[in-house]
C-alpha cells in the first residue's frame, strides 16, 4: 500500500534542529504536505565545519516545495531565544499549530567515563530545550483553538541504563515532560504525543558514534511519515502517547516497511531496544 501523506495546507510547524538528517527530514515532509515551516536550529553558515547543512538551506527547500518558510537561529537551551523565536514565528505566519521537539544531544558512556559538561549538555539541550519550547507555545496554542506538540523520544519502558545512563535520562526526560504537559492539557485541544522510531535511522549521529551499519538502518522519511499521520489524528482525543514509528505506519495500512530500509531486509529493532531491552515486534 502507498502511504498517502495527509492535506496539512493552511498549517504551520516549528520544528526544532532542521539543519540535517531526521530534523530536516521532517521539516520537508512537512512541507510536501502542505504546511509552512520554521525551520530552526543553530547552523547558519557550514563554510567553516565538516557539517553540512543549515536551517536557511532547509527552509529554502521546503520552499521549492511550494510552501512559505522562515528560518530562525535557535539555542533550545537559552530561555530569552526561545521566547523570542517564538514571538518571530508567530509574528511571521500569524498561527503556528504544530510543535517539533525535535533539537537533541546525543553521547552515549557509562557515568564514570562521561565528564559532568556533557552531562549538562544533554540534559539542557534535550529536557531544557524540549520544556522550553512547548511551554512558551502554549498560550498561542490556546490563542488559536489547539494544535499538537510533538517530541522525538522513546517510550518509558525502563529504570536504569547502564553505558549511557545520561543519554538515557535526558531522552526519557523529554518524554516525560511531554507526557506531563498531555496530562495537564487533558481537558483541551492541544495534543502533546511523543515519537520514537523503532529501528536506527540513518544519520550523521549514527555513522559518527558507530550505532550499527547499513543493514541496522532506515532512512529518516520513516520518522517523518510517522510525524505526518500523528498530525492527522484528532488533538482533542489523542494526547499523552508515546509510540513507536512502526505501529503508527502499520495503523495508517503500511505493511511492507521495505521503501524505508537503507539496504535489503528487514533492520533489527536496536532503537526500541535501546530503551525497552525486551521489546519485540508485535
Amino acid at each position: 500500500m502507498t502511504y498517502q501523506r495527509p492535506d496539512l495546507r493552511g498549517r504551520t510547524a516549528f520544528v526544532t534542529g532542521t539543519t540535517r538528517g531526521i530534523g530536516k527530514e521532517i521539516a520537508l515532509a512537512l512541507a510536501e504536505a502542505g504546511c509552512n515551516v520554521v525551520s530552526t536550529g543553530k547552523t547558519v553558515d557550514d563554510s567553516d565545519t565538516d557539517l553540512e547543512g543549515t536551517i536557511h538551506e532547509t527552509a529554502a527547500a521546503c520552499e521549492d516545495r511550494g510552501v512559505d518558510a522562515h528560518a530562525i537561529r535557535l539555542d533550545v537551551r537559552d530561555t530569552a531565544a526561545v521566547r523570542a523565536a517564538v514571538d518571530e514565528a508567530i509574528e511571521t505566519f500569524g498561527e503556528v499549530d504544530v510543535v517539533v521537539n525535535n533539537a537533541s544531544a546525543i553521547q552515549q558512556a557509562a557515568i564514570e567515563d562521561l565528564p559532568a559538561d556533557r552531562f549538562d549538555l544533554l540534559t539542557e539541550v534535550n529536557v531544557r530545550g524540549t520544556y522550553l519550547v512547548s511551554r512558551a507555545f502554549l498560550p498561542h496554542l490556546r490563542a488559536i483553538g489547539g494544535g499538537h506538540i510533538l517530541t522525538n523520544a522513546p517510550p518509558i519502558r525502563m529504570d536504569r541504563a547502564p553505558g549511557k545512563a545520561a543519554y538515557a535520562w535526558s531522552k526519557l526526560g523529554m518524554t516525560f515532560a511531554t507526557l506531563s504537559l498531555a496530562a495537564e492539557l487533558d481537558d483541551e485541544p492541544i495534543a502533546a504525543n511523543a515519537f520514537w522510531p523503532v529501528t536506527l535511522i540513518e544519520t550523521r549521529a549514527t555513522r559518527y558514534f558507530g550505532l550499527g551499519d547499513a543493514d541496522d538502518w532506515r532512512t529518516p522519511a520513516v520518522v517523518a511519515d510517522t510525524v505526518l499521520e500523528l498530525l492527522d489524528r484528532d488533538p482533542g482525543t489523542f494526547s499523552g502517547h508515546a509510540v513507536y514509528d512502526e505501529d503508527v505506519l502499520r495503523a495508517a495500512g503500511i505493511e511492507d516497511f521495505g521503501r524505508y530500509n537503507v539496504t535489503a531486509g528487514d533492520p533489527e529493532p536496536k532503537a526500541a531496544r535501546m530503551f525497552d531491552p525486551e521489546y519485540e515486534r508485535p
